[in-house]
């Protein structure tokens, strides 16, 4: 009988291992990927946490984290050049051609994002139109030159199909459960994740990674730069201001009043702008939702309150009282040393969301929201421009 020596024994077994595995390395976890060093020809992101760019050979390859499950990823991207041969070695992940010549996209706030960026004629389709108040889109639609593809929950596949897309954008939810039928379509889905970011600057630095999806690289660096200098400068600004005035926000939505939590970009551009804001200390990243006894105990004596609303006509002070009786208990619809030169003094200030850009402009172009703030609440600094989203409510 042919005798097998250890050694032997263990080579023939790590012979089979290798030639199962076809000679290559296990695939990384994505706890792995993200404890290693980056490699020198990284795109560093300044303030994004969830986004990670590594320059391989012939690619690009974009790694999105999972925002509710630490340690693990959302999507991994490969940018492919549009007319290149794909890599040898290529990686795994979603293969999207780069500049996207023609994309869906589900969410006006990147519409109005890709208008920044200049590349309108590159948006083939959108989703639930009567959401996006962008011009460009609702003249394409009626031009038809942008195709309508239904509501965004449930979109018409057939139709995206129809627009030759070579990407479609949209916003991905925790337990959302995937995309349905769009996921068996063949046209890349881009998870859009920068909501989920920890703080204004990391939000808007994700115009980068859309700079390279659309072929607009050099606009994306010049617009976050631009972004960034002239939020760091409100920030010093503020931080010279001769009060720290108190600030309630929001209002009631049916029998509760969300407040953002302390880390939440609302939260953190209220701390920016020097302001003392009650829940500055809480540690949650979205919004609280507290009773009006709750909000009223330690916030009514704020000096001043800055709510949003919807509706087609400004909101006054009469019909904002009217909406419930405890609202006269709030310290700054009363008076305000904030406004004690207006008449009538007034402390409130609103956002109509029907008739402003807020929530188009705002994800990232925080330094404009910011600018609001603290033109608001530190009326001493001088040379601000006028209020761009909120207005005082009469």
């Amino acid at each position: 009988m042919l005798k097998v020596t250890k050694h032997a024994l263990c080579a023939m077994l790590l012979l089979i291992v290798l030639t199962a595995c076809g000679g290559q390395r296990a695939p990384q976890s994505w706890a792995e990927r993200l404890q290693q060093t980056p490699a020198p020809d990284s795109l560093t992101f300044r303030y994004a946490r969830l986004i990670h760019v590594e320059q391989q050979e012939g690619c690009r390859v974009v790694y999105i984290d999972n925002p509710w499950q630490p340690g693990k990823g959302l999507h991994t991207y490969v940018l492919v050049p549009y007319g290149a041969t794909l890599p040898h070695a290529l990686p795994a992940g979603t293969v999207v051609r780069t500049p996207l010549r023609r994309s869906v996209v589900f969410t006006s706030v990147h519409c109005a994002l890709i208008e920044q960026l200049h590349a309108t004629a590159q948006v083939a389709g959108v989703a639930d139109l009567k959401y996006i108040k962008v011009p460009f889109v609702q003249e394409g639609v009626k031009a038809g030159s942008i195709t309508d593809c239904g509501d965004g929950m449930s979109p018409v596949v057939e139709t995206i199909i129809d627009t030759e897309a070579d990407a479609i954008l949209l916003s991905p939810f925790e337990n959302a459960g995937g995309y349905g039928r769009m996921e068996n379509i063949g046209i890349p889905i881009i998870e859009c994740a920068e909501y989920m970011e920890a703080s204004p600057l990391a939000r808007a630095e994700w115009v980068r990674f859309y700079g390279m999806l659309f072929g607009q690289e050099e606009e994306a660096e010049r617009l976050f730069t631009e972004v960034e200098s002239h939020y760091m400068e409100l920030k010093q600004q503020a931080a010279t201001a001769f009060c720290r005035p108190s600030v309630l926000v929001d209002k009631m939505a049916g029998s509760v009043w969300y407040v953002p939590g302390g880390r939440s970009t609302i939260g953190q551009m209220l701390s920016d702008a020097n302001a003392d804001y009650p829940w500055a200390d809480d540690d949650h990243g979205g919004s609280l939702q507290l009773a009006f006894e709750t909000v009223l105990e330690r916030a009514g004596q704020s000096d001043a309150w800055l709510l949003r609303y919807d509706s087609p006509t400004p909101l006054t002070l009469p019909q904002l009282l009217s909406e419930k009786d405890g609202y006269r208990m709030v310290k700054a619809t009363q008076s305000s040393p904030l406004a004690s030169h207006l008449t009538p003094p007034s402390g409130v200030y609103g956002c109509n969301v029907t008739t402003s850009l807020f929530y188009e402009e705002t994800p990232f172009r925080p330094d404009l929201l910011l600018q609001d703030f603290i033109k608001i609440l530190h009326p001493d600094i001088p040379n601000l421009p006028p209020l761009r989203y909120y207005h005082r409510i009469e």
